[in-house]
């Protein structure tokens, strides 16, 4: 009865969004939709088609290619008029050589970084809500270019557009309550190392962050939905918070009605996809995530994972589901409560 309760205060809550101020004009229309239909798919195309282009070499952890990456997010989040939490005209989180090698490796990392853009909340700024996805693929390997188009080129154009859809919603006051961290991590193929890095030298206070909605591979089809390609694998939302799993389920049946597939989300999983993209650094800081997965497909870690073989439809639909599911955790009154939490006393029992 409490989960039916709280999943219809959370839909009561979604139609009415955060238009307390609203004028008359605006009055009845539903402002997260309206922000979300600007996230396209030709939008995302065009993105993608840069990002995963040749021009990129692979974007391989502090190699060329990667530097030119970075450089097209920032002048993405400049051309929006997005500001960096780090001041100035800075959106780079340096992450040193140093760090990168911490474990030996035939070829060693050169220093690379985080890319980081943010909106601050106009009611509680404090509160910190992260989207990340990681920006790095496999670089160039025996001469041909690894794109990574799904792999995490859709997550990262995913973000930006969610970048653009939150910052149009500020210039029309209708900005978030807490703040957003858009947050592109390096050196994921490399074990996860950027986000490492940012859990371990925060920008903002690990305790202040509310949640991670991490996005890696929401472009394409794999094996077992050939039938029904209207889903996306969720990982992780209900590990450490009931109540970010109720919202994500709510939003999903008001807006977007998309298959919600929790296959992997199962502790026996042998795929163990719990453990292996970015969001699982914020989850052991005790910090509730989500991750968005489409499975892995035929030219998963291949040089064919290029921007042709991407279904766009499909990515706007999930691009608009981690925006709608971001507007909720930002703008309800109360933060999302992490009941599940295990505290270092539990851990080391």
């Amino acid at each position: 009865m409490k989960k039916i309760l709280y999943v219809a205060g959370a839909l009561a809550f979604m139609a009415c969004g955060s238009s307390k101020n609203s004028s008359k004009e605006d009055a009845n229309v539903d402002q997260a939709a309206k922000y979300a239909a600007s996230i396209t798919a030709e939008d995302l195309s065009k993105h993608l088609y840069t990002y995963a282009s040749d021009e990129f070499e692979g974007r391989n952890t502090g190699e060329p290619g990667q530097k030119k990456a970075v450089e097209y997010l920032k002048n993405f989040y400049v051309s929006q008029n997005i500001s960096s939490p780090l001041g100035d005209d800075d959106y780079f989180q340096e992450v040193p050589a140093e760090f990168l090698n911490k474990r030996k490796r035939r070829t060693p990392l050169k220093d690379s970084e985080n890319v980081v853009a943010f909106i601050k909340g106009s009611e509680k700024p404090d509160e910190i809500v992260v989207i990340s996805a990681h920006l790095d693929h496999e670089g160039i390997k025996n001469g041909e270019i690894y794109n990574g188009a799904d792999d995490d080129g859709s997550g990262t154009v995913a973000i930006l557009e969610i970048a653009e859809a939150f910052k149009m919603a500020e210039k029309e006051g209708k900005g978030p309550k807490r703040s957003i961290l858009f947050l592109h991590v390096t050196g994921e193929e490399k074990g996860l190392l950027g986000s490492k890095y940012y859990t371990e030298n925060p920008i903002f206070p690990i305790a202040n962050t509310v949640c991670d909605l991490n996005i890696d591979m929401v472009g394409r089809i794999d094996e077992r939905h050939t039938e029904d390609p209207n889903y996306v694998y969720l990982i992780g939302s209900d590990k450490l918070s009931t109540e970010l799993h109720n919202i994500s389920e709510a939003v999903n049946t008001k807006y977007m009605n998309i298959n919600l597939d929790y296959k992997y989300n199962d502790e026996n999983d042998p795929n163990r996809f719990y453990y292996r993209s970015d969001h699982y650094n914020f989850a052991k800081h005790n910090v509730p995530i989500i991750f968005y997965f489409n499975g892995t497909h035929a030219d998963y870690h291949k040089p064919t994972d290029t921007p042709d073989k991407i279904s766009y439809d499909l990515l706007e639909n999930r691009t608009r589901l981690v925006f709608h599911t971001a507007w909720v955790v930002a703008n309800q009154e109360t933060r999302i409560i992490a009941d599940k939490a295990v505290t270092k006393e539990e851990k080391s029992k």
